[in-house]
């Protein structure tokens, strides 16, 4: 037999009821036979001074008692001689031990007792003073009728409960396991799932239906339906990120082949010219310091993602306390320097905040860069810093074509680049806003993107201090 722990739960939770309900059985049973017995008991000494009252008159005048119920005995005692004696009559009993002892306690007050005679059974005995300290009427009875009584009503009890209990137990655990029946159809989904190969999916189309149950299944179906559901989706995003993941690699063996084929090549091409074209190895060397120092920043926008990813455990920035306008007018600078093609307008407010300065200027040079990569000469470029509600607003704008609004959603995505044909007329590797959406949220920021053909606006919030 399996211990009570392994039994299944709607036949444990039938037997706790059975249980609990026979604890109400016995106490209210006990209370039942205890209210009865009392109440017998009253009404028959209710019965008995009555008898004992209307006799009275006949003890008083002929010192006996001659109606008074067939199976009830009387003793009437008169004081002789300074003792009780007791006088004959017809209805006494043959053992007279437990009336003769309560008839002098009756001296001092009326008084009843439950005695037992011999021969006769029990009977409850009830003493009083018809003429004080003279004569005393003893009267005796059968307390046959309210045992039997009591006893009935034990038996009747006895038998109802126990039917009343098993009916309880059977129709309780029919209940019980119809009302569970939603728990097992939540046990079947549950082993339905795990049935399932789970390794390269992205859905699980598996929910609990049905209704009913009462208000704590439903809440347990729906909040079991929302585990799913956030499976479901945690699924899709692993899914997701396996494949960005998985362009992610592409993307980075094309980016990182081009150059090493190039270096390849140029290095072909120098061992040549070393050999037999000597003036043109420092032009061929120059391509190879070219190929190299891109590569040098692809593999360093690697590298610095890779650092914000594991931001946790490497914390990637280097906060200090500074003057935000000081960086933005750096960026300005060099951004002029190296791209004396397009007009930047600067307004910088005085923004002293907490942040690494460092990565904030190199936000500012790829926002700045990439306007001018994706703008025709002469375009207006804009860079505006303010401070609102506590944060640092930074505004990188242009009056370029603007962004086609299908390629806005994947803009900030690692390696994408508006020109689908991978050339570099128009753009580097596509980490440049990959990293500023990094760095940003690094900083504990926001970056949005608002373009339509004429403007293009990058828009940063940073806190200042954090």
């Amino acid at each position: 037999m399996k211990p009570i722990g392994q039994w299944r739960l709607g036949t444990r939770l039938a037997l706790a009821l059975g249980a609990l309900a026979l604890t109400v059985f016995v106490i209210v049973g006990w209370v039942m036979v205890a209210s009865m017995q009392t109440f017998l008991d009253r009404r028959l000494d209710d019965q008995m001074a009555i008898s004992q009252q209307g006799a009275a008159n006949e003890v008083k005048a002929h010192w006996r008692v001659s109606k008074i119920p067939p199976d009830w005995y009387a003793v009437v005692y008169v004081r002789q001689d300074g003792e009780l004696r007791p006088q004959p009559g017809d209805q006494q009993p043959a053992d007279r031990e437990e009336f003769d002892a309560l008839a002098k306690k009756a001296l001092d007050g009326d008084l009843f007792e439950t005695g037992y005679l011999r021969g006769d059974g029990k009977f409850r005995l009830r003493a009083c003073q018809i003429v004080k300290d003279e004569i005393v009427l003893v009267s005796g009875a059968p307390m046959d009728d309210r045992d039997g009584t009591l006893s009935q009503l034990i038996t009747v009890g006895v038998i109802a409960f126990l039917a009343a209990l098993v009916a309880l137990v059977v129709g309780g655990q029919a209940l019980i396991r119809k009302g569970m029946r939603p728990l097992s159809d939540m046990a079947d989904t549950a082993h339905d799932i795990s049935s399932h190969d789970l390794t390269d999916s992205n859905r699980l189309a598996v929910r609990v239906n049905g209704a009913g149950g009462g208000v704590e299944v439903e809440e347990l179906r729906e909040a079991f339906n929302n585990m799913l559901a956030h499976i479901d989706s945690s699924l899709a995003a692993r899914t997701a990120a396996e494949q960005r993941l998985r362009r992610f690699i592409a993307d980075a063996s094309h980016e990182l082949r081009t150059p090493l084929t190039s270096l390849r090549g140029y290095a072909d091409l120098f061992r040549y010219a070393a050999a037999n074209e000597p003036g043109e190895r420092e032009q061929h060397l120059e391509k190879l310091r070219s190929e190299a120092a891109r590569m040098s920043v692809l593999l360093d926008d690697l590298l610095l993602l890779a650092r914000l990813d594991s931001a946790e455990s490497e914390p990637p920035l280097r906060p200090e306390e500074m003057d935000l306008a000081v960086v933005t007018d750096a960026a300005a600078d060099a951004f002029r320097a190296a791209r004396p093609t397009h007009e930047l307008e600067v307004d910088a407010d005085t923004v002293r905040m907490t942040a690494d300065p460092t990565r904030l200027r190199q936000v500012l040079d790829n926002l700045l860069t990439n306007a001018a990569v994706h703008t025709p000469p002469g375009t207006l470029v804009s860079l505006r810093v303010t401070a609102e509600n506590g944060s640092a607003v930074i505004r990188v704008s242009d009056t370029g074509p603007g962004i086609p609004e299908a390629d806005q959603a994947r803009i900030f995505d690692r390696f994408y680049r508006v020109d689908n044909s991978r050339t570099r007329q128009r753009g580097g590797s596509g980490l440049g806003l990959a990293v500023v959406q990094s760095l940003v949220h690094a900083h504990g920021g926001t970056i949005a993107l608002a373009s339509r053909p004429g403007s293009t606006v990058f828009e940063i919030r940073l806190p200042r201090h954090r």
